[in-house]
């Protein structure tokens, strides 16, 4: 499987909510992640982070990616992934009621592998900007 295989597999399972469970055949067991970003800040394993997008569709049960470009470094081993999330806050999860507001929120994924799988992932998200989109700050 190449680089470009797995990482849109990975980043397809990631983005509908499969969790770990599904995600871990991508990816390397103690694989890393990072984003400059207060609503996960508290993340640092990719498990934590699938578990975590996971999660997050529970209160948008519409939540869906629309991809805009999908690109292969080589020389530097790593796949980018730039998309737009869109979501509606429809469910209760636990934390408040529906907003009934909607997000359309830009990001970057950052793969980065070691032979076949993903060691680090790494998010480019403006948190701050979706969370007030949905009510949510």
């Amino acid at each position: 499987m190449t680089l470009k295989q797995s990482a849109q597999q990975f980043f397809d399972a990631c983005e509908t909510g499969k969790g770990w469970e599904i995600c871990k055949q991508w990816c390397h067991a103690q694989a890393t992640f990072s984003a400059q970003a207060d609503a996960l800040a508290e993340v640092s394993t990719l498990e934590g982070y699938t578990d975590w997008m996971k999660g997050l569709l529970t209160p948008m049960p519409d939540g869906h990616y629309e991809l805009k470009s999908f690109a292969v470094d080589d020389e530097r081993g790593n796949v980018m992934a730039a998309a737009v999330f869109h979501g509606t806050h429809t469910v209760d999860a636990g934390s408040g009621a529906p907003t009934g507001k909607s997000v359309s929120a830009d990001y970057v994924y950052v793969m980065d592998f070691d032979g076949e799988k993903i060691k680090h992932m790494t998010k480019i998200w403006n948190d701050g900007h979706s969370l007030k989109q949905l009510g949510w700050a």
